[in-house]
C-alpha cells in the first residue's frame, strides 16, 4: 500500500510476525511427529538389545476365554443347567418373573425336597422288642374342674376298657361323658395307628391337669358385684396293652 506523503509502499508491520511464527495446528503436528520418531527409537533399540543378547522380547500372554468353572460346579451341585434356570425363570409370555413368582417357585422346589426325604426311610431306631406300645388322647379346656374330673377318673385308673366303659357308664356326673368319649378317641388311635385291638387294652394312666380360669362377675345386693370362677381342666387317657 503506497503512502500519500512519501509515496512508498508500506506492508502492515504484524505481516513479518505472522509468518515468521507457526500457527498452533503446525505445533502440534510437529509435536505428534517427534513423539513418534521417539517411539519407533526406542523400539528399534530395545530389538537391537534383544538380537545382541540372544533372547527375544516378552509378549504379553494372550488372555484365555474364561471357563464357566462356576457354572459347571453349579450345574453339578443342583442338577439344573444354566439354560433350564434361566427358562424356569421366564414367564410363558418369554420375559422373567418377578421377584414373588421366584419365591413361590423355591418354596415349592424346597417343599418337593422336603416331600422326598420323608419318603425315604428314616433312621429312627425301632422300639425294643420287650416295649409296650403307649396310646394317648388329650381333651382341654374341658368346662369342668380338675377336682370334680379326678374324683371319677380314679375309679377307671388300671381298668380294662370294657370295664372303664362301664364304670363311666353308670357314674351319676357330668364329667363321665367326656372321660368316655376321651376313652373312645385313645382306642381309636390305638386301633389305626398301632393296629392294636380295643378289647386286649386296659388304662395305663389317666390324668387331669388344671386349664384357665374364666373371670366373671354376678351382681348383688347394695350394688355390690362378686366373683365367680368358671374353671377348665386339661384330660389325658394313656393306653397300653394287657399282660
Amino acid at each position: 500500500m503506497a503512502d500519500r506523503k512519501t509515496g512508498k509502499d508500506t506492508a502492515p508491520a504484524d505481516a513479518e510476525t505472522k509468518q515468521d511464527s507457526p500457527s498452533a495446528e503446525q505445533g502440534k503436528g510437529a509435536g505428534k511427529a517427534a513423539a513418534a520418531d521417539e517411539t519407533a527409537v526406542a523400539e528399534s533399540t530395545a530389538q537391537q538389545q534383544a538380537e545382541a543378547t540372544g533372547t527375544k522380547p516378552k509378549k504379553a500372554p494372550a488372555r484365555k476365554p474364561k471357563t464357566p468353572k462356576a457354572e459347571a460346579t453349579a450345574a453339578e451341585e443342583t442338577g439344573v443347567d444354566k439354560e433350564a434356570a434361566e427358562a424356569a425363570e421366564k414367564s410363558p409370555a418369554g420375559q422373567k418373573a418377578s421377584p414373588a413368582n421366584k419365591t413361590r417357585a423355591r418354596d415349592k422346589a424346597e417343599s418337593g425336597r422336603s416331600r422326598r426325604a420323608k419318603s425315604t426311610p428314616s433312621d429312627a431306631p425301632a422300639l425294643p422288642v420287650g416295649s409296650r406300645p403307649m396310646v394317648r388322647a388329650h381333651a382341654k379346656y374341658v368346662r369342668t374342674s380338675a377336682r370334680k374330673a379326678r374324683l371319677v377318673c380314679d375309679h377307671i385308673r388300671g381298668k380294662s376298657v370294657d370295664e372303664a366303659f362301664a364304670i363311666l357308664a353308670h357314674t351319676p356326673r357330668h364329667v363321665a361323658e367326656d372321660w368316655r368319649k376321651l376313652l373312645q378317641s385313645a382306642v381309636a388311635n390305638a386301633e389305626h395307628n398301632h393296629e392294636l385291638l380295643g378289647d386286649d387294652l386296659r388304662i395305663h394312666a389317666v390324668t387331669a391337669d388344671e386349664g384357665p380360669t374364666l373371670k366373671r362377675f354376678r351382681p348383688r345386693a347394695m350394688g355390690r358385684a362378686t366373683k365367680i370362677r368358671k374353671r377348665t381342666s386339661h384330660l389325658t387317657i394313656t393306653l397300653t396293652p394287657k399282660d
